[in-house]
Formats: C-alpha cells, structure tokens, sequence
C-alpha cells in the first residue's frame, strides 16, 4: 500500500480564526512540511517547528506516523504548493501556494498543476493508493470549491468549534471578487479551484484522475475536504469508483450530513475509530475533544489496521508524541473522560 501526501499552502489559512493547523499564524507555513517530515522520518529534521495547535494538540502526522510504524506503508510526497521546504523526499508538480481566497484568483496555476499531477499519477505503478493532504485552511477552501460547483454541502475543522458561518462569509467574498455566484461552476471544476481553491485540490483531483484512468482503486484519505475533491471528479465527468476513509471524529461532527454527500457523489465511505478515549493521554483527550479531527491521511491510514491491532497504533503514537516533545501529561483542559483504564473497541465502520 502506498500513501501519497500531497503538502501545500493557501493565504487562505492566515484569516483570523479559520484554521488551528499551528500554534501561531507566523509558524503556520511550516506545517505542510513539518507533517511530510514527520511521515517520512518520525519527526522534524528540517522544519524548525512540531506542528500543534493553539492549545498544544498534535498534527494529525502523528497518528499516520504511528500507523505506518505500527502497519508499515510506502509513501510518496507530492509538493504542491508548500510555502517553505521540506527535507522529505517530493514530487516537485511545480506548484506556486495558493493565495487568499477572497483574491479575484486563488489558484492562477490550476489547469497547469492539475495536468501534470494527472500525468504523475498516470505512472505510479500501484494497486492501490491512499490520496492525503496537509494544507492549513484547506477546509476554508474546500467550502469555496463545493460552493462553486453548486453542492450544498459543510465543511468540518480543526478547531473545537466550526466556525462554519466566517468560512460561509469568506468563501461568498470569494465568489463576488472572482465575478461568481454559488453553482457557476458547476460544469467547469478546474475553474472553481482557480477562483476559490487551493494548489492541493487541484493536485490530489489530478492524482485520482490520472490513476483512475489504469484502473488503481483510489481511496481519499481525508474528511470533508476529500468529498470536495470527489465534487471536482465528479463535475469533471470521472465516474470512476471512488472511496472516502476518514475518523470517527469527522463523522460525528458532520452526522448524516457526511454520508449523505457521499452517497450522492457514489463514494465509498469508511469511518474508523482510533479508540482515543480509552487512553489517559492529554494528546488523545485532545481530538475527542473535537481538536485535529483528520487531516495528513489520518483516517485512510487508521483504515488499514487489521482488527486486534488499533492498540499498537496508540501504542506508537504515545511514542511519536514523546519523540516530538508533546506532553502526554493528563490536563482536564483537553476534555473526555479521565477514570477510564481499559481500551475500548476500535475498528472502522462502512457505510
């Protein structure tokens, strides 16, 4: 099994209060690159920060990194668009960062990253790939896409608490700056990223399309922002199967609402429990506090944990988090439960 991580950035993740994808908005543009070097090696090695956020809960890279401990996976890291390097090994799709979605253009480079992303995917010779992202603000984004093309459908966050109506706001500034209006784009997908996008959607789409077109099953390992680029595939004319695997922490912020939009746009749809409230770890107390959520291929990857072994993957991720110098710690701030010992039952569940 190979994950492929395509990293990038969007201005879009600077506007106050859209995204936690870092402890600062100055370190938030090392975070695509940091999660890369973490997947890759276990920790930063070039990056100067651990990604975490405000209230010190850890990237997402944290928990795929200690699935690919615990498993073992091949990865692939795809540039498109980071804002600062990475030591991690990258398919360079040459790729500027995306710029503020309330810009007239977004992506002015869309077509172009689509294309040779298409032609990258083209050639991997697997069978079978997981499609991850990191990219702060990408849920921002992800609500600008799915607008564009028409879909009603939400978006999750990184935060605690969705603030949902300011990305509503942002993202129909977009639409207005871009001459648009909700649905214009409907029939023109590529279109949508370049006005209201990010550089990561057009890569991770052009990915599926390309691989799609060998026959490769193609799962996007992500939450909401993964059933945007199912949007773009669809409105693209790809009716080629396709599957969503994310975290239970996506699904039940969304409710129904997460496998209705899948179901409409014909998408698989994996859930799976880590079982982080059976552990007293501030870090897991953290995501079922509703911190992180998804994100770094975290839900594609906790996908593959056979049965019986979920217990390994916390295992390992209480390592990652010491070897990245997070606190594991209990604090009563995190939430959830305190006075549980025994782990619970894992395991995903489809729908």
């Amino acid at each position: 099994m190979r994950v492929v991580l395509a990293a990038g950035a969007t201005e879009t993740a600077l506007i106050d209060g859209i995204s936690a994808a870092g402890a600062a908005p100055e370190l938030m543009a090392h975070t695509p690159a940091a999660d890369a070097e973490i997947l890759a090696y276990g920790e930063p090695t070039a990056a100067p920060v651990v990604p975490v956020s405000p209230t010190g809960c850890p990237t997402p890279a944290a928990v795929t990194r200690a699935v690919r401990e615990a498993v073992g996976f091949d990865l692939s890291v795809v540039d498109a668009g980071l804002a600062k390097p990475t030591a991690a090994p990258t398919v360079d799709l040459e790729a500027e960062p995306g710029a503020d979605v309330r810009d007239p253009v977004a992506v002015p480079g869309a077509e172009r990253i689509f294309e040779r992303a298409r032609e990258y995917g083209r050639d991997l010779p697997d069978d079978e790939l997981l499609l991850g992202e990191t990219i702060p603000g990408g849920t921002t984004t992800a609500l600008g896409a799915l607008t564009a093309l028409g879909e009603s459908v939400g978006v999750s966050s990184s935060l605690p608490e969705n603030p949902l109506e300011r990305k509503r706001r942002v993202v129909e500034r977009g639409l207005a700056e871009s001459g648009l209006e909700a649905g214009d784009c409907e029939d023109a997908p590529l279109r949508a990223i370049r006005a209201v996008g990010d550089p990561v959607q057009a890569a991770v789409a052009g990915i599926a399309a390309g691989v799609l077109e060998g026959g490769t099953r193609v799962v996007l390992a992500g939450g909401t922002q993964m059933v945007a680029v199912a949007a773009l595939l669809r409105h693209a004319g790809i009716d080629s199967p396709l599957e969503v695997a994310t975290t239970s922490f996506v699904a039940d912020e969304q409710g129904e609402a997460l496998p209705e939009a899948c179901s409409r746009l014909e998408c698989e749809l994996t859930v799976t429990d880590p079982g982080f409230e059976g552990r007293d770890h501030v870090s897991m107390a953290r995501y079922c506090a509703g911190e992180a959520k998804e994100g770094v291929a975290m839900g594609g990857a906790l996908s593959l944990v056979p049965d019986g072994g979920m217990g390994a993957v916390r295992d390992r991720f209480e390592g990652v988090c010491r070897r990245l110098g997070v606190d594991g710690e209990r604090d009563d701030r995190a939430g959830g439960p305190s006075d549980r010992a025994a782990d619970p039952p894992e395991g995903s569940r489809g729908s």
